[in-house]
């Protein structure tokens, strides 16, 4: 019984360690007024098309590293993604992988093009399945930026 008692509790300690070592990166959100104009500005243009917000949020990112967004999408549905990236980068792009991890979207934009640092695209599941959406922005000057990604659903 002894064995078995101190057996559990070095399994405990050891899952314990371990999981304490493990580095857990959480999403931060960030703030930019001028992206939350834009944001603003996509919802009510969307709205008046007969599109709800599903899901939104602002996050912070670091030059040229993807960020992950997991959406849960129903197949019939049409949806509209939205990521708005900072005024002051030069590359803007976004994919979007399906469950099985096939590439279904791929868009890009470049400072300078009209409403470069806006990447928005229409999409119409043939499955209900978890879609991940990977925004990435480059700048130069800064290594710390802010984006902001929006799910919006056509309501019949």
């Amino acid at each position: 019984m002894k064995k078995v008692s101190l057996l559990l509790l070095t399994g405990l300690l050891l899952a314990t360690a371990v999981v304490a070592q493990d580095p857990v990166i959480k999403r931060a959100s960030c703030h930019n007024e001028m992206i939350k104009m834009q944001a603003d500005s996509v919802k009510q243009t969307m709205a008046q098309d007969g599109y709800v917000v599903v899901r939104e949020a602002s996050m912070a990112m670091e030059s040229e590293y993807e960020m992950a967004v997991l959406v849960p999408l129903t197949e019939g549905s049409k949806y509209q993604f939205v990521f708005i990236g900072d005024i002051t980068s030069k590359l803007y792009e976004v994919r979007m992988y399906d469950s099985e991890e096939k590439q279904v979207i791929y868009q890009k934009k470049m400072w300078g093009d009209v409403d470069g640092n806006v990447i928005s695209f229409s999409y119409i599941p043939r499955f209900s399945e978890f879609f991940a959406i990977r925004p990435v922005q480059v700048n130069k000057k800064k290594k710390e930026l802010c984006g902001y990604v929006m799910l919006l659903k056509k309501m019949k």
